[in-house]
């Protein structure tokens, strides 16, 4: 008799309180590139007005974030800055290329910090000597960061790749290369326009020419399905989330 009670009472409580999992679903873990840092944040406390659920953004190199993705990490969404790892994950079987919609295209730049008298003819190579002093370049790794890649891509079509391959700073992920640049670490960096947006330690001294490189899109694939992730998905996708973007420097 006192078994059964003791199990009753149990259950009872197991019940009032709710699913052993409760709220479980009611998180989203967006995994996202770095240089969407400021916007994202910005729409997750647009969208969190109206919804009460958790979103747990993580920030990082695409690549890295990918690789994550690959060895396991519970991500319910991605958005990249290079379709080449969104792709891997459809190809690996871990993404559906039905659940894939671009989010959001940028813009390649050159920066430097914001008090120093710089110019800078992107298309010469004694302009990026003379720009450079001797010192480096802060840029994405040109064979992993989509920042990186997209320098590379421009640097080489302009003819000035041989002549700063050797002269740079890479970094993990393009967020790193403007605070390298912030604080005058290096003379130059090379980041996305967003990414300038954002700094008010920086100014840009040279735009590259979209025909320099791949276009700049940014993939966003729904790695997980459920009515909480679905709707924070779908909202991304509104003219609403496409305004914030914009704000940001985003097309």
């Amino acid at each position: 008799m006192k078994l059964r009670i003791k199990c009753f009472t149990l259950f009872a409580a197991l019940i009032l309180s709710g699913p052993l999992y409760a709220g479980a679903t009611d998180k989203i873990r967006v995994y996202a590139a770095s240089s969407m840092t400021n916007a994202l944040d910005a729409l997750v406390k647009q969208y969190k007005q109206s919804h009460d659920v958790t979103i747990v953004p993580i920030y990082g190199g695409s690549s890295s974030l990918a690789r994550q993705i690959e060895q396991g990490a519970p991500a319910d969404i991605y958005i990249s800055a290079n379709s080449l790892w969104v792709e891997r994950l459809v190809a690996s079987g871990i993404a559906k290329s039905q659940d894939v919609s671009l989010f959001a295209r940028n813009q390649l730049v050159v920066i430097a910090p914001i008090d120093r008298a710089v110019e800078l003819d992107g298309t010469n190579v004694l302009s990026w000597q003379t720009a450079l002093n001797g010192q480096r370049l802060a840029i994405g790794q040109p064979n992993a960061v989509p920042a990186g890649i997209y320098a590379k891509q421009a640097l080489e079509e302009l003819g000035i790749w041989s002549t700063v391959s050797q002269s740079l700073a890479p970094t993990n992920n393009v967020r790193t290369a403007l605070t390298l640049v912030e604080r005058g670490e290096t003379p130059l960096g090379i980041v996305y326009q967003t990414d300038a947006q954002a700094s008010d330690k920086t100014k840009v001294i040279y735009r590259f020419a979209a025909n320099t490189h791949q276009e700049i899109r940014y993939p966003m694939v729904t790695l997980s399905h459920n009515d909480v992730v679905n709707a924070f998905s779908n909202y991304l996708k509104t003219e609403d989330a496409q305004q914030t973007l914009r704000r940001f420097g985003f097309e």
